[in-house]
């Protein structure tokens, strides 16, 4: 099984870096429009815990 960054729904690329800023600005990182690899792997996997933690929240809330 190969790894991959793409998103299963091309159209939703634009969403996704919109969550994505929305996370990091939760969790008090600031990210640049493009290229941010000079984060610390502490503060990447705030901002990816972070969208879990809403993606999971989301998820919840349509089960009610």
């Amino acid at each position: 099984m190969s790894s991959s960054n793409k998103p299963v729904v091309p159209e939703a690329k634009e969403a996704m870096n919109r969550f994505k800023m929305e996370a990091a600005n939760e969790v008090g990182v600031t990210l640049k429009q493009g290229y941010n690899g000079d984060l610390t792997s502490r503060q990447a996997g705030s901002i990816g815990g972070q969208m879990v933690k809403k993606m999971i929240q989301a998820y919840e809330n349509s089960m009610k």
